[in-house]
Formats: C-alpha cells, sequence, structure tokens
C-alpha cells in the first residue's frame, strides 16, 4: 500500500517559499513513492485545521515545509497521534531541524530524508494545553520578542537585533518563583529557560546538554549580571560556554512551574502568554522521521 504524506506549507516563513520551491519538493516526494497532498492555509487557524484533519484522515505522514512556528503548529496535531512528524526547513531560526540532525538550507537534501530516514521517538514538552518541541523562553529573551514583534521594521533578523539592543537598556533583573518537581525556588534572573532541545533563537544553546528522548526537561536559570556583561556573555550562547559563568545553573526535572510578574512565554518562536506557566515532559509522545543510521 503506498503511503499517505500531507505537505503542509508556510509561503510566509521566514526565507520565503516559492511554487517552484513547493513543486520541486512535492515531484521529489511523489516521485519516491509517498501519494502527496499539498495543504496551505490562509492564516494560521486555516493551517491548523488543516493539519489536525489529516491526522484524523490518519495520513502516515505530516510533513511540515517552513520555519519553527510552522512545526510547531502541526506538533499539535500530530502529538500522541499515529502519524509521523517530518520537517523540510524553510525558516530563519530552524531550531527543530537542528534539533533532529535535519538538512537546513537545502530543500531537496530534507526532502531526501524523509524518503529515505526513519522514524524516531522523542519526547515533547507541555505547557499548559500547548506542546513545543524545542525551548520555552521567559526573562529577557520573551522581552526581545515582544518588543521585536511590536516593530513594523527594520525586518528579518535585524528587528531582533535593534530589539536587543533597545531591551538592554532598560531590562532589569526578574524575581522568579521556580518549582521544580515540587521543590520551590526564589532566585533573581535575567530569564528562565526550559528545553527539551537545547538551541533557541537560531542556534543559540541556552539549554545545552538538553537530550530530545531523555524523557526530561533542563531547566535553565541566568542569575542577575549587568548590562555590559549581558553584552558579553550573548555570543558564548553561540558555543555553550556560558555553561561555565557564575550566573549559569541547570536542573534537570520532569515537571517545572515558572512564575514572575509581568513575564511573559515563547516556545518555539511562538508565543504562549503570560506566566505562571506549568511545562512537564510527555516523553515519547511524537514520531520524526529522521536520517537512517
Amino acid at each position: 500500500m503506498t503511503s499517505r504524506l500531507a505537505l503542509l506549507i508556510n509561503p510566509r516563513s521566514g526565507r520565503g517559499l516559492s511554487s517552484s520551491a513547493v513543486l520541486s519538493v512535492r515531484d521529489r516526494l511523489a516521485a519516491g513513492g509517498f501519494a502527496v497532498s499539498v495543504l496551505s492555509g490562509r492564516d494560521a487557524v486555516e493551517s491548523s485545521a488543516l493539519a489536525h484533519r489529516a491526522v484524523a484522515e490518519r495520513y502516515d505522514v505530516l510533513a511540515v515545509m517552513g520555519g519553527d512556528g510552522s512545526v510547531h503548529l502541526a506538533l499539535q496535531a500530530v502529538v500522541d497521534s499515529a502519524t509521523a512528524l517530518a520537517v523540510i526547513p524553510s525558516g530563519t531560526g530552524n531550531d527543530a531541524a537542528r534539533a533532529l540532525g535535519l538538512p537546513r538550507g537545502d530543500l531537496l537534501a530534507a526532502a531526501d530524508v524523509v524518503l529515505t530516514g526513519r522514524p524516531r521517538t522523542i519526547d515533547t514538552a507541555r505547557a499548559g494545553e500547548r506542546s513545543y518541541l524545542t525551548v520555552l523562553a521567559s526573562g529577557f529573551d520573551s522581552r526581545v520578542n515582544e518588543r521585536a514583534n511590536a516593530m513594523s521594521r527594520p525586518s528579518g533578523r535585524l528587528r531582533y537585533i535593534v530589539a536587543t539592543l533597545a531591551e538592554l537598556g532598560v531590562f532589569e533583573p526578574i524575581p522568579y518563583t521556580v518549582t521544580l518537581d515540587g521543590t520551590r525556588l526564589s532566585v533573581e534572573a535575567m530569564l528562565v529557560a526550559v528545553g527539551n532541545t537545547s538551541t533557541y533563537g537560531g542556534g543559540l544553546k541556552m539549554c545545552e546538554g538538553a537530550e530530545v528522548d531523555d524523557g526530561l526537561l533542563d531547566v535553565v536559570v541566568i542569575g542577575p549580571m549587568s548590562r555590559l556583561e549581558l553584552m558579553a556573555v550573548y555570543p558564548r550562547l553561540f558555543n555553550g560556554s556560558h555553561v561555565n559563568h557564575s550566573a549559569y545553573s541547570r536542573h534537570r526535572v520532569r515537571r517545572v512551574t515558572v512564575e514572575a510578574p509581568d513575564a511573559v512565554a515563547y516556545a518555539d518562536g511562538e508565543r504562549l502568554g503570560p506566566l505562571p506557566l506549568s511545562v512537564e515532559v510527555a516523553a515519547g509522545s511524537v514520531d520524526v522521521v529522521v536520517a537512517a543510521a
């Protein structure tokens, strides 16, 4: 029996998608033996409905052609289902693809993984009624997201650079209460991150060492520091050496509740809403397609 694959595309992903790119990926998947249906919603609500319909209709694979936001949308449909998730990254950050070891910047190479790869059962994180795959951010980084989302220009990564510099000028440490598997911890911090995987923001290794199938969440707390020190530490997130800084601490738990005044949370780059928020690991809750070993 021919396997059925739903190809969910986001034409507004970070790098944009031309019709020729979509057709090339569709044709590659069809030539490899899949019966392919292309799904393209006019907005997030319609795209979500299409993804849930594909799962309800028992498609074998839901392949997402977009960025981390598109993966987040599709994840809500496939989690705890028999439909496998495949990622063909075309966004700006592509941290989900990074965590899964998938090709980035080559759509056809990513499509070939769907054809020749294998299913891998991984964890997700559940924050309230939402599931996420990568990292939940709250504090300085979520304030940057809020600021950037309120800006009309510049576009792309430059907007986040401008927002980061602007937030550095006003940000103060936040009083958090973090409950780690039932143990309450009161701290002042620049940010608290809850990672199912290690990176967010296009490769920032905030939760360095996190594993996507270990049944645990990695909670990272960055304690108070001066603005100048924060600017100095930020580049170290790209190689993970921030873990040696005295303000860094890491906790590995199954459940965490994060509380703070006037703070919001983002996960997979999507706004989840204000704190407090409880997050728990959902071990082995989704199958993803990865490269064959």
